[in-house]
């Protein structure tokens, strides 16, 4: 049980406090209601943009990160579809210098031509290295709009594709922080070894006098029912052949969640699973072979993925994946099985709540899916779900025709060409 209390400023910011004195670390986490789906089409990767231009510098301060240092904390964010999140620890003795650097570039971020460009080349080059050049980098780039046609989970956080980061103007990184970027749309989070009252006390001074803005409500296009299968195939000089298979599903926080990420782990979370068993273990068929869901706040995907073993076909290798998945559709999971994958989730729960860092952030997510309570109700919430409701979820999220199939096809690395030199020697 995570103990917390909270408390909104005048200008909207939502603020929770987690006393923990077993600790002489203090962590603020900033989580900014604002992911890679709050984008449009034609503007994608400038909430991971973002992530890098708020470690930029404010106004005031032009390095964020060595007056951190200076206190002994360090920091880092990362950007999702849903959120956008900033972090630092740093001895509780020190926490106040954590609240002037967070509240300075909420209000003062810097906005320099030569900053921009700077960071524009870091999140250009990122995308190049991790998505174009590495091998099966391009995955969701390719599985993302195979899945979704109407919602703007059809594009992975780092943007459709590069010349919209290699264009972005400076007018339209001012808009985009001047929509989001406020204490409305925000959630704030102070864990360890700090009063409630220091805490309340240090928000008020440091955020308080920050224009709250306008708190950002969504109208995005839903996607629709999948009701016909869809497949893709690429071919890549990659080492092994791969098969990804992703299903829609209900999101966080939406009826039926639970059942379809049990679901994926009976499918394929660990050694013990039966895709695993079967087709890895048993059948060798696979490499490697893994079921997930995404987690996203709006209905997101159950993924199944895998790199096959070099002598086996694409083909064969997705027979058998929908073999194990077919007998989902019609027989419960036994009462044991289900029971082992609950005890599996509640191992990652508990060992997820270790790290301080951890319960701040789940606090921080919990609050924006509507209730930051939700992260002492998780546990309860999976051990409630029975064979019966997985069988449901099976039947709704596994359907063929619910499916979208990707074969990356992997083609003869080239061999380099030696060329023989001539010996000129007299």
């Amino acid at each position: 049980m995570i103990q917390f209390e909270e408390f909104t400023l005048d200008n909207g910011l939502r603020c929770i406090v987690h006393e923990d004195h077993t600790t002489p670390l203090a962590v603020l986490n900033v989580l900014y209601n604002v992911g890679s789906r709050d984008e449009t089409p034609d503007q994608t990767g400038f909430a991971h943009l973002f992530e890098h231009l708020m470690f930029s510098g404010s106004v005031n301060i032009p390095s964020y990160d060595e007056p951190l240092q200076l206190v002994g904390g360090e920091n880092n964010a990362f950007t999702s579809p849903d959120i956008t999140n900033y972090y630092l620890t740093l001895p509780a003795a020190n926490l106040e210098t954590g609240f002037w650097l967070e509240s300075d570039r909420m209000l003062n971020l810097a906005f320099s031509d030569n900053g921009l460009e700077v960071q524009r080349k870091v999140v250009v080059e990122e995308f190049k290295q991790n998505y174009l050049n590495q091998p099966y980098g391009d995955v969701w780039l390719k599985l993302r709009p195979l899945a979704y046609q109407h919602h703007p989970y059809q594009w992975a956080t780092i943007g459709k594709e590069i010349s919209h980061i290699e264009d972005a103007t400076m007018a339209q990184v001012r808009a985009f922080f001047a929509k989001h970027y406020a204490p409305a749309n925000a959630i704030l989070v102070v864990a360890g070894d700090v009063t409630v009252a220091e805490a309340r006390r240090l928000a008020e001074k440091w955020f308080g006098p920050i224009p709250g803005g306008t708190r950002y409500e969504r109208q995005l296009p839903a996607e629709p029912r999948q009701e016909e299968a869809r497949f893709l195939e690429i071919h890549a000089e990659v080492p092994l052949s791969a098969l990804y298979k992703v299903y829609h599903m209900p999101g966080r926080g939406q009826e039926g969640y639970y059942p379809a990420d049990l679901l994926s782990d009976v499918l394929g979370r660990g050694k013990s699973s039966r895709l695993y068993q079967r087709l890895v273990k048993e059948q060798e068929l696979f490499n490697s072979l893994s079921a997930s869901v995404m987690g996203s706040m709006e209905p997101g995907l159950l993924v199944i993925s895998g790199k096959l073993n070099a002598d086996i076909t694409l083909e064969q290798a997705d027979m058998a994946v929908e073999a194990v998945v077919a007998e989902l559709l019609t027989t419960e999971v036994p009462a044991e099985e289900l029971e082992k994958v609950k005890n599996q989730a509640e191992v990652s729960i508990v060992f997820g709540e270790i790290e301080l860092l951890n319960r701040a952030m789940s606090l921080a997510f919990s609050k924006l899916l509507g209730d930051a309570n939700l992260v002492n109700e998780e546990s309860a919430k999976i051990q409630a779900v029975t064979p019966a409701q997985v069988q449901a979820a099976a039947r709704e999220v596994l359907r063929p025709e619910n499916c979208s199939t990707l074969y990356y096809r992997a083609t003869p690395i080239a061999e380099p060409v030696l060329v023989e030199v001539a010996d000129s020697a007299n």
